[in-house]
């Protein structure tokens, strides 16, 4: 059974853009693993007291970052569990350097046109705000997806059910 294949202590975190699937996936894989669930921006959130998009409004993209990454921190120091990063966390060298530490880290890529009719559908995400998802999404993958290839295992999370991707997930972690 893949499941019980997993032998790592290390926590799993998933990358990836936005509407990859990464908290939908993650809620999954970690029911499946037996492990608890985090997901960075509902920390965040929870932390800052805050939405995300009113983060973004007041104090700036910088000072949500700066957030994210302290948030990233304490999650991974925590116990073993399965974390959805936010979109943008990969990028700061600081937060990337300690998930590739201390994580297995999975990048659920995406084909563009699926995760901005994903995204599309939802209009709680600032960097989307009175933007083209799919001009944005084309622009995040070209500079992000150079980082996000640093990930410990890349699995596509844009051909099938969410279910059918932990099940690639878990055959990708059941063979290393």
């Amino acid at each position: 059974m893949p499941d019980a294949a997993y032998p790592s202590k290390r926590s799993i975190a998933l990358v990836g853009l936005m509407g990859a699937g990464k908290t939908s996936v993650g809620r999954r894989l970690a029911r499946r693993l037996a492990l608890p669930f985090a997901d960075a921006d509902a920390e965040i959130e929870a932390a800052a007291g805050l939405s995300i998009a009113e983060i973004f409004e007041r104090f700036g993209e910088a000072h949500f970052r700066d957030g994210e990454r302290r948030v990233i921190a304490r999650l991974i120091e925590g116990p073993r569990q399965v974390i959805a990063t936010g979109g943008g966390a990969f990028m700061n060298e600081e937060t990337r350097s300690l998930i590739l530490a201390r994580c297995t880290t999975i990048w659920l890529d995406g084909d563009v046109e699926t995760l901005a009719a994903r995204v599309g559908r939802r209009g709680h995400r600032p960097l989307l705000k009175d933007r083209e998802p799919h001009v944005l999404l084309a622009a995040l993958a070209e500079a992000r997806n150079p980082l996000y290839a640093l990930a410990h295992f890349t699995v596509r999370g844009d051909t099938g059910t969410h279910g059918q991707t932990v099940d690639h997930i878990l055959d990708v972690l059941g063979a290393a």
